[in-house]
């Protein structure tokens, strides 16, 4: 009888991992999974001619981690990409955005 449950529970357990590796438990996160349109000029009034992409923020993005992974690298200043994400959000604040959320990020190409 003890061999019969130590074999039920192997096989039970071989199950469960094989579920967790296939089909998985937890939530899955994309990471860097972004939508972005092609970058246009908008007409503002603090700054005039600042091109955008637009990108649907998944979640655990950031504004830098979004611009860095658009240009492959922080093209500018942090302060700069935060001022310019700002003044294309008008009323949004880089620390504040929203998961599902598009907002317009600047373009620096």
């Amino acid at each position: 009888m003890r061999r019969l449950s130590l074999f039920i529970i192997g096989l039970f357990l071989c199950y469960i991992i094989y579920y967790d590796l296939q089909i998985g438990t937890l939530p899955t996160v994309n990471i860097i999974s972004t939508t972005s349109t092609q970058a246009a000029k908008v007409e503002d009034k603090s700054n005039p001619s600042i091109s955008f992409y637009e990108t649907k923020i998944k979640q655990g993005d950031t504004v830098l981690s979004i611009t860095e992974h658009h240009h492959d690298r922080l093209p500018t200043s942090i302060n700069q990409i935060v001022h310019d994400f700002e003044s294309l959000n008008s009323n949004v604040q880089a620390e504040e955005i929203l998961y599902g959320q598009t907002y317009r990020f600047p373009d620096y190409n």
